[in-house]
């Protein structure tokens, strides 16, 4: 009895992980690859993932939010609005982004919750409008322009804010003449 006992349950646990160890992932990636392949393969461009912020260097680029340049270090400084260390931090960002000639936007001066956000207010992007026309020798119209035309609406038309993805602005504005 013991042996029948064992058995059946050695065929169910074979059955189970054949089931949801292989055929249930596999179809999921399939389906996955087949409908959204774009996002399956990680939402990749030609300089990166969408998915994860990066750091832009020089006056010539849209700047992110001012996480650090590890993807694999994520989440928040766990510094609370009393830090000094944190005040210090933004005096230091706010006077790095005057410098640049770019009005400070609380998107360009905060840090994000996660440490890698792709993704800036429209606000942020249109602040550094005339930085990044002024560095590139282009006209501020054309710049803004461009801005105007990466600004992606909430999700449904309700949910969450407006966003502008700062990799997808950098990449139109390297193919802008």
């Amino acid at each position: 009895m013991l042996w029948v006992n064992l058995r059946r349950g050695l065929i169910v646990s074979v059955i189970f992980f054949v089931l949801l160890g292989l055929a249930y992932p596999l179809a999921e990636t399939g389906i996955g690859q087949l409908l959204f392949r774009h996002q399956a393969s990680g939402s990749l461009g030609k300089n990166g993932s969408t998915l994860v912020g990066q750091q832009w260097k020089g006056p010539q680029w849209f700047q992110g939010r001012p996480d650090g340049d590890d993807p694999t270090a994520t989440g928040g400084s766990n510094l609370g609005p009393r830090s000094k260390e944190l005040a210090d931090a933004y005096k230091k960002r706010v006077a790095a982004l005057e410098k640049q000639g770019i009005t400070p936007d609380p998107g360009l001066v905060a840090a994000s919750g996660s440490g890698i956000d792709p993704d800036i207010s429209p606000s942020a992007a249109y602040a550094q409008v005339n930085a990044v026309a002024k560095a590139r020798q282009l006209p501020a119209t054309q710049v803004h322009d461009l801005v105007a035309g990466h600004v992606h609406g909430p999700q449904l038309g309700f949910l969450g804010a407006s966003y502008v993805n700062v990799l997808e602005l950098n990449e139109a504005l390297a193919a802008a003449k």
